[in-house]
């Protein structure tokens, strides 16, 4: 366990020295979306590009690693969405927290992580979680959240610019770049393969800083939040007084839940799914590992801005982000400890 600790003490510890910064305002929180910036467009998309370009491409797109992880996010979303809707939740509060309990924090978080446990044998699997969460996961969910809904063109509508945006996001191209690269056997120019690489080195400890700094933001944006719920409620007399039927959907307190989800029944669920696929021969142990090891990530902080955009309640799939992240170190560990 001390040689466990030893690898994911220092990936941990990067994400409180963020935290402690932002809380402390030594990182101003103004300059956390900058931050956030850098990861996203530059450091770790350098970084995916090198390691697609690295990765042999049956790893890369392994039909048996994308079914495995599929069928389980169908799994838990559904799972998710259907507690909360029996529990009074509207499509969008039940949908993102689906996606909250499903989608780890493989980009910033999983890739390092993951890497420094298993090396590059790891990379392939972790690369395409990365793949398949943004493009099929996160659509799915943000078209579920729109059912019923006639605004802005319902789930359809929703489900085509949560395409949009991921065409957008640097990461999923990076990585089928790298992986053109290195297919075709090219190598970029010696001074921009310089530049690349100082880039990503560069996107670890910051990737694991930001989402430090990006979890303190949230959780000062929750206070401030709850600073002003007396005043709002105070101006809601009006409201107190509608009929019974005018609070559409109830609010939820079931943070406690959803991180159990994400923490523990997520990566069960890839466990007991990957050991059937390695017991048929249809999975490597080393891709069955690293699955089982993405599964057990916390939460990608990027749902949350999903969350306010799409109508779902932010604060509680903030608190989730904040938990699965607190909680991880001892469960996160607790996983290595008994798959690698």
């Amino acid at each position: 366990m001390l040689s466990i600790l030893a690898v994911t003490f220092p990936f941990f510890a990067l994400v409180l020295c963020g935290y402690l910064a932002a809380r402390a305002r030594w990182l101003p929180l103004d300059a956390v979306p900058g931050l956030n910036m850098f990861v996203l467009y530059f450091a770790l998309p350098c970084m995916l590009f090198r390691f697609g370009s690295a990765t042999p491409l049956e790893q890369l797109f392994n039909p048996v690693v994308a079914l495995v992880w599929l069928l389980c996010a169908a799994l838990i979303v559904a799972a998710t969405t259907w507690w909360a809707r029996r529990h009074g939740a509207g499509w969008p509060d039940a949908a993102l927290g689906a996606l909250v309990a499903t989608f780890p924090n493989s980009g910033f978080m999983g890739v390092p992580l993951i890497l420094a446990l298993l090396g590059e044998r790891g990379a392939g699997p972790v690369m395409a979680t990365v793949m398949i969460d943004m493009v099929v996961t996160t659509s799915a969910c943000i078209g579920l959240s729109q059912l019923g809904s006639a605004a802005g063109g319902g789930a359809a509508q929703a489900m085509r610019r949560a395409l949009k945006g991921m065409a957008r996001n640097p990461m999923p191209w990076s990585i089928l770049l790298g992986a053109l690269f290195g297919a075709l056997h090219w190598s970029l120019w010696a001074p921009l393969g310089k530049t690349v690489q100082l880039l990503a080195d560069a996107a670890s400890p910051v990737a694991l800083f930001t989402i430090g700094a990006v979890l303190a933001r949230s959780q000062q944006q929750l206070v401030v939040q709850g600073e002003r719920a007396p005043s709002l409620h105070a101006s809601s007399d009006a409201a107190h007084r509608a009929p019974p039927h005018a609070p559409p959907h109830a609010r939820l307190h079931d943070v406690g839940v959803i991180a159990a989800a994400k923490l523990v029944a997520h990566p069960a669920l890839v466990w007991g799914v990957g050991a059937m696929a390695v017991a048929a021969g249809a999975l490597a142990p080393d891709m069955f590992t690293a699955l089982v090891l993405v599964a057990a990530l916390p939460a990608a902080s990027n749902v949350s801005l999903l969350g306010e955009r799409f109508g779902a309640d932010n604060g509680r799939i903030a608190r989730v982000i904040l938990w699965t992240t607190a909680v991880a170190f001892f469960s996160f560990s607790g996983v290595v400890a008994m798959v690698v």
